[in-house]
């Protein structure tokens, strides 16, 4: 079977189960049907931690295309992007470049990259930010550390380290990013904030400051020194690992 061939579900469905779209015999193949069986079997008995990401993603695709044999478009997808984090977060119209990818398909994808991103950021929003270090860092990684472009982000503080806003500031490119400190300061005084932690992400993997990094950080240190706001750190998410401004001795 050719991943021509996938034949997507609709986007609109009465039940819990994606109607099913006949194939030419008008029956679904056993090694189709016995082959999902059991990999739902192996999910509910062992979980994700029994299931090599490739499976994750079939079960996932059972949902989007539920009457054709999804391993070869599960493997296409892996072997594009390299792992089911970067799957999720893949741009859509990269997406839509693999044979077999329509709207429920990219739908369903999307729809499971915004739940992972909502419960990572539940678990820091309205939660005293610096002894929930490491959630905050597992945030930062969920929502950012796949991403193909760079993007600039702010929280804000209120006067006990309780985070009070999110705020994507700028998306840039594969390397860069605009970001204008007077804003960033102007609208910690709009939230009535009194503390903010910057961070940003690099495609490349490497966390490593760039000179302009480096240079559009101090410009916000000075903004938010002026105006009384504590600027805690500067975080660098990278594919793998983070750099702290703070920890690196840059701030």
């Amino acid at each position: 079977m050719t991943q021509d061939a996938f034949a997507e579900a609709p986007m609109l469905f009465d039940t819990d189960e994606a109607p099913a779209q006949p194939l030419t015999s008008g029956r679904l193949p056993s090694y189709i049907k016995d082959h999902r069986k059991r990999l739902r079997e192996r999910f509910m008995t062992g979980g994700s931690a029994a299931m090599p990401d490739y499976e994750l993603l079939e079960l996932v695709l059972f949902r989007s295309i539920p009457r054709q044999d999804v391993k070869p478009l599960a493997r296409a997808l892996m072997d594009t992007f390299g792992d089911f984090n970067r799957v999720l977060t893949a741009p859509e119209e990269r997406l839509r470049k693999i044979k077999g990818v329509g709207d429920t398909v990219v739908t369903d994808l999307k729809i499971l990259e915004a739940c992972a991103h909502r419960m990572a950021r539940a678990r820091v929003m309205q939660r005293h930010v610096i002894s929930g270090w490491d959630a905050l860092l597992d945030y930062c990684h969920t929502t950012m550390a796949h991403r193909e472009i760079e993007q600039f982000r702010v929280f804000y503080l209120d006067r006990k380290n309780v985070m009070i806003a999110d705020e994507e500031q700028a998306k840039g490119t594969v390397d860069h990013v605009p970001v204008y400190p007077r804003e960033v300061a102007k609208r910690a005084l709009e939230l009535n904030a009194s503390a903010l932690i910057l961070v940003h992400n690099h495609p490349s993997g490497d966390p490593t400051p760039s000179q302009s990094d480096i240079d559009m950080t101090n410009r916000i240190q000075d903004a938010c020194s002026a105006l009384g706001l504590t600027l805690h750190d500067h975080l660098i998410i990278g594919k793998s690992t983070e750099l702290s401004f703070r920890s690196e001795g840059y701030l």
